[in-house]
């Protein structure tokens, strides 16, 4: 990965929206739900004061407005503090 997160920072590949059909109505990319868990991909060291407990290869779960936006290569990703992520599953 070249996009490294600095300090508390994570970087998120989010899980795949799922396309929902209503009684045989497809509905379309901007009204689907936002995804709200993914995979880390990359972390910062941590602060002084917040150590990073996530690692790479985790999966999370996060609010639905966390992070920010950001394409690389194609590929799209959020970028969020740790402290946005809400769990990590399994």
């Amino acid at each position: 990965m070249q996009i490294k997160p600095l300090s508390d920072r994570v970087l998120i590949e989010a899980a795949e929206a799922v396309e929902k059909t209503v009684g045989g109505i497809i509905i379309p990319d901007s009204a689907k739900e936002k995804p709200l868990k993914g995979t880390v991909v990359a972390t910062g060291n941590g602060t002084k004061d917040e150590e990073m407990i996530v690692k790479v290869g985790d999966t999370v779960l996060y609010g639905k407005y966390a992070g920010t936006e950001i394409e690389f290569e194609g590929k799209k990703y959020l970028m969020m503090r740790q402290s946005d992520i809400l769990a990590i599953i399994g």
